[in-house]
C-alpha cells in the first residue's frame, strides 16, 4: 500500500444541513491531491461556492488572496457549475490559478441543502440523503419545518449582518 501524505482540509459552507454529498468533497479532494501534490493545508469548496467570491460585500479581497495565495483551494465540481470557467473569467482567481486544484466528481449527484431544507419543510423523507444522526438530530431540535422557518424568516447569519450594504444569503 502507497504511504500517505498528512492532508488536512478546510472546507467551508453553509452544510446546512450536511448531505452525504457534502462529506463526499473531503473523498474526492484527498483522493485527488493524494495523486497529484504534496498536501498541506487547502481550503475545500464545491464550486457553487467558488462562485460566490464575485458576490459583492461578501469577501474581502485580502482575505481571498491570502487563502488561495498562501495555502490554495480545492474546488470540486457540481452540476450546472464551470469552476473553470469562472476562474477564467475572474482576473483575481486566475492570478492565482495555479495553486486552485480542480477536482471533477466522477459520480453525478444533484444532492442539494437548499432542496432538503425544503423537503424537510414540507415534511418529507430525506433518508439515505443525509446522515441517519442528522436526521436524528434535525427531529429533536425541531428545525427546518414551516414553524421554525417561520420564526426565523427575514434572520441572516451572523457574518453576512456584518455588511453595511444589503447581501443576499446563499442557500448552500
Amino acid at each position: 500500500m502507497k504511504s500517505r501524505i498528512p492532508l488536512i482540509l478546510l472546507a467551508c459552507g453553509s452544510f446546512n444541513p450536511i448531505t452525504n454529498m457534502h462529506m463526499r468533497l473531503f473523498e474526492l479532494a484527498r483522493d485527488h491531491l493524494h495523486q497529484t501534490v504534496l498536501p498541506e493545508l487547502k481550503l475545500l469548496c464545491g464550486a457553487d461556492f467558488l462562485e460566490t467570491f464575485k458576490t459583492p460585500n461578501l469577501w474581502k479581497e485580502e482575505h481571498i488572496t491570502e487563502v488561495v495565495e498562501k495555502f490554495g483551494l480545492v474546488c470540486v465540481s457540481r452540476a450546472g457549475s464551470d469552476p473553470a470557467q469562472h476562474i477564467k473569467e475572474s482576473e483575481f482567481l486566475s492570478k492565482f490559478q495555479h495553486n486552485i486544484f480542480l477536482v471533477k466528481e466522477w459520480i453525478q449527484n444533484e444532492i442539494s441543502a437548499t432542496q432538503i431544507r425544503y423537503a424537510l419543510r414540507r415534511g418529507l423523507s430525506v433518508k439515505y440523503l443525509i446522515p441517519d444522526s442528522v436526521i436524528a438530530y434535525i427531529a429533536h431540535h425541531n428545525i427546518y419545518t414551516e414553524e421554525s422557518e417561520r420564526k426565523n424568516e427575514g434572520d441572516l447569519l451572523q457574518p453576512l449582518k456584518l455588511h453595511s450594504t444589503p447581501v443576499n444569503p446563499l442557500n448552500d
